[in-house]
């Protein structure tokens, strides 16, 4: 087992990734910017290193940084979080040169899965059913792509093999938008992610997005953890994400379960991932893997009462997996609002200074947040500054703990988006269970 690890990432799973540390017994390294040199994280660890100004890139997207800090202070191995540098593969690839263990998967495991059309074929290799597409990149000659598209049946989505947060893909509804779409997504991915290829795909109009959490570790071993209902999202961003998914049947959730954990041994998987799936009409169809720890992964733990980053930390260390799929037993609903600093109708940041912080509490309720009094957000990362998950034996009296917890919580000198997530947990559609992702758009919509 590891005796030091520095924690690469900020935040709520900077802190998550602490507490799991110290219940191991391990010792921890915080890396900060110079703005959260104040981070609850920070003056939690054993040892702290200030790695560069504000800006990411000058500081957490910092490899040099990083791996030094990691060499002045003797430690062992190195956890992303989510976010920042989780699925780059040349962060592993460094860290591996480097004599660290990288808490995550292979480097050419990262680079497999972050090429969406390699990665799509992987999986259809490994038998995971996929959307019907161009099965590879789309090349440039015009009557060849429009055969294809016709093939599939439109509406199709142009979407950018290096794309990812709902960014580089565009909707074809026409035969006659299709060339221009397929030239404009290709130029912006290669301005946004340094990559022009595009890939097609039939857009599915009412989808679910279900995803299902794994672990697999470097002995041969993999488990799933069930699934996650992720739909109710704001321009592809996830806002409100539930364990387990209504009306998925034990029979379904079985057998993608053991889809998902064949391709983590087919691919020699390593760690905890998550396979995202479009479910419709009770089929699953398979459109990325995330190759690290999720933001949602608290519902899966409140459900199945495994500690997912504890996971991690011992696969990474070498130990094979002590739970076996038989030990897994799915109990009760949970679910996760993200609370975020931002307006809760304009969806602008607001940083600024947390002049009061009141956690709710009770009976089935977890709070995961670095806020505290006098906590200053700042205006350079990411405006999420908190999850609230509830749990219930059943969805209706975790809906109901979390519309309490809701009310319980006060962040006051910011504005937060707790007004819509309030609105979302009375939300008769929501409620009802087994919305679709573009629900909570079209609900936002009416008010415009």
């Amino acid at each position: 087992m590891f005796s030091k690890i520095v924690i690469a990432n900020r935040g709520e799973i900077a802190l998550r990734i602490l507490r799991a540390c110290q219940t191991m017994g391990i010792k921890t390294v915080a890396v900060h910017s110079t703005v959260d040199r104040n981070q609850k994280h920070v003056g939690m660890a054993d040892e702290s290193v200030c790695i560069g100004p504000p800006p990411a890139v000058e500081s957490y997207l910092d490899i040099p940084k990083i791996i030094a800090a990691a060499e002045v202070t003797d430690a062992e191995a190195i956890h992303p979080g989510y976010g920042f540098l989780a699925e780059n593969a040349e962060f592993a690839e460094c860290i591996a040169e480097s004599g660290f263990k990288f808490i995550g998967p292979r480097a050419e495991t990262i680079r497999l899965m972050g090429d969406k059309v390699a990665a799509i074929e992987a999986m259809k290799k490994a038998g995971v059913p996929c959307v019907p597409g161009s099965d590879g990149p789309l090349g440039e000659d015009v009557n060849t792509n429009l055969q294809m598209a016709k093939k599939i049946g439109y509406p199709v989505i142009i979407k950018a093999a290096a794309g990812g947060g709902g960014r580089g893909m565009r909707v074809v509804y026409t035969e006659a938008a299709l060339n221009n779409a397929i030239l404009t997504t290709k130029t912006e991915a290669k301005a946004a992610f340094g990559d022009g290829t595009v890939y097609m795909e039939k857009f599915l109009e009412n989808p679910r997005h279900v995803e299902i959490q794994v672990l697999s570790d470097n002995h041969g071993h993999a488990i799933h953890l069930g699934e996650r209902d992720c739909s109710m999202q704001r321009r592809h961003q996830k806002v409100v994400e539930e364990a387990p998914a209504p009306g998925i049947t034990e029979e379904q959730r079985a057998k993608i379960g053991a889809v998902c954990v064949e391709a983590c041994k087919r691919i020699q998987y390593e760690g905890a991932g998550t396979f995202e799936f479009l479910y419709d009409d009770g089929e699953f169809y398979f459109i990325e893997m995330n190759t690290r720890i999720q933001v949602e992964h608290p519902v899966t733990e409140l459900i199945t009462g495994v500690d997912l980053i504890k996971q991690q930390i011992l696969i990474a260390s070498g130990e094979p997996l002590s739970i076996r799929q038989e030990d897994i037993e799915f109990k009760g609903h949970a679910i996760e609002c993200r609370i975020n600093a931002e307006d809760p109708k304009t969806f602008m940041p607001s940083p600024g200074v947390i002049d009061i912080f009141h956690a709710p509490g009770g009976p089935g309720v977890r709070v995961d947040s670095h806020m505290y009094d006098g906590y200053r957000v700042p205006p350079n990362y990411d405006s999420m500054i908190g999850k609230i998950m509830t749990y219930g034996e059943d969805r209706i009296t975790a809906i109901r703990r979390m519309r309490l917890a809701l009310a319980e919580t006060v962040v006051s000198g910011i504005n937060t988006n707790i007004p819509l997530q309030q609105r979302i947990m009375q939300d008769q559609g929501f409620v009802k269970g087994g919305q679709n992702i573009h629900y909570l758009e079209k609900q936002l919509n009416k008010d415009k």
